[in-house]
């Protein structure tokens, strides 16, 4: 390959330069914290404190359902008011710990279990898997389970996730930029666990500052790199980031493990690192607030459960009251190409929330859609190299032996088909509710 990339994808707005250059800044919670036990992909996590016992700092809340899960804890002190369900960002009712806030934040205390050096492979998963690590990337897999496969001796490559392709989002530039010791510790951890891997930092090429920056620390390793990626979204996505780095591919039906990969998160790296050197439970995350109706735009230390309004009052609030010029008529959780629209701020913020949009105009509701004028477009960009236009119509028929036959389960669901089509069609929306569909009929 002349250019580390992939075939298609599109290039927005990136909107980064609102908050790029704004440090990452602590915030500290008031009032409820809200901590749902579904904060990951698998079962939830069973609370084991109830109404009215006094919790730490990193006091474990929630323990793990199963293997494929992972246990909260507490990133306030305080008292517990109620474990009950509680609205979540999707707007589904979630079973949830709710600690009143003490403002004294006393912790318990955290030790490494001993110097990594000295750490076995099995003490090392050990001390993720009890720490709550998971994606923070937004897809929320629990970190020991991608960390564990079959064949671990097949390893070849563990990708450091640092294209941050998603449009406006800046909270993984910022760490790259401020903790780039907790990046590359996280990932010689993580190479700990593979005998035949090699380490790769992908950053995207619209990032020169945090390549050099990962390429001076990293210049005596002998089994990291830095590899600069061609700017391009979705250059982030998992497929895509593979391909681009090794030139493997992958399809619906495998795991990167199948192509010898492991691909982490830049948060998760640095959630690794803390936890295995420092014995910290995964309890806060760095979320970027941003979009042109937010007053000042920023990248916040999160304690895990804190409300999003008050995100949004420590961004200066919104650029105008409601019902005026200013206040936002959309208001995104995550990015703008795969986020999702929030239906109200009182929410709180889980172990994958990465940033919160607010946008003064709601564009894509202004849209007509119209008839597909077979241009073709959606199938240039597409990154699975599929005909959206072509999914889309099986699943707005309900036709689900074509959605499969036209290989719709390859669809990576990155919102490129929708942003390009001339007729206004929301092909993304469409295909998602089909594989939602699909996806369900394989559990069964």
């Amino acid at each position: 390959m002349a250019k580390l990339t992939f075939v298609g994808g599109v290039h927005p707005y990136d909107g980064k330069d609102l908050s790029k250059d704004k440090p990452i800044q602590d915030v500290l919670p008031k009032g409820d914290l809200v901590y749902p036990v579904s904060q990951h992909i698998g079962a939830p996590a069973n609370p084991i404190v109830k109404k009215g016992d006094r919790v730490l700092v990193g006091q474990k809340i929630a323990e793990s359902g199963g293997f494929v899960s992972a246990p909260v804890y507490a990133s306030v002190s305080g008292t517990v008011k109620a474990v009950e369900p509680r609205r979540v960002v999707t707007g589904d009712n979630v079973m949830s710990i709710v600690v009143e806030n003490d403002d004294l934040y006393e912790e318990v205390g955290f030790y490494p279990v001993a110097p990594v050096e000295k750490l076995t492979k099995e003490e090392i998963l050990d001390a993720i898997k009890e720490a709550g690590v998971v994606g923070m990337g937004g897809a929320g897999f629990p970190t020991h389970v991608k960390l564990s496969p079959k064949e671990p001796d097949k390893i070849e490559y563990v990708i450091a996730n640092c294209a941050e392709c998603e449009p406006y989002l800046t909270s993984d530039y910022r760490r790259m930029l401020e903790e780039p010791e907790k990046v590359i510790g996280g990932l010689k951890i993580v190479l700990r666990l593979f005998d035949n891997a090699r380490g790769i930092l992908a950053v995207e090429d619209n990032k020169p500052d945090c390549i050099s920056l990962l390429k001076q620390l990293t210049k005596d390793e002998k089994n990291i790199t830095v590899k600069a990626l061609k700017t391009k979204y979705p250059q982030g996505a998992e497929r895509q980031l593979i391909y681009a780095t090794t030139g493997r591919q992958i399809n619906s039906t495998m795991l990167p493990a199948d192509a010898g990969c492991v691909v982490d998160n830049v948060d998760t790296l640095v959630a690794i690192y803390r936890a295995v050197t420092e014995g910290r439970p995964l309890m806060e995350r760095i979320v970027t607030v941003t979009g042109d109706a937010i007053n000042d735009p920023r990248n916040f230390r999160v304690r895990i459960g804190t409300n999003y309004r008050q995100l949004v009052e420590a961004a200066g609030g919104f650029k105008g009251a409601e019902g005026t010029p200013g206040f936002p008529e959309k208001i995104i959780c995550g990015g703008p190409m795969m986020g999702f629209a929030m239906f109200d701020l009182d929410v709180p913020t889980t172990k994958t929330s990465t940033a919160l949009l607010a946008f003064t105009k709601d564009e894509v509701s202004a849209y007509e859609e119209g008839p597909c004028i077979n241009c073709g477009r959606c199938v240039e960009v597409c990154p699975g190299r599929v005909i959206p236009s072509r999914l889309a119509d099986c699943a707005a028929h309900f036709d689900e032996e074509g959605f499969l036959e036209n290989n719709g389960m390859e669809c990576c669901e990155c919102g490129c088909c929708s942003f390009v089509c001339p007729a206004k069609r929301p092909l993304t929306q469409q295909i998602k509710s089909m594989r939602k569909i699909q996806l369900g009929k394989r559990k069964k």
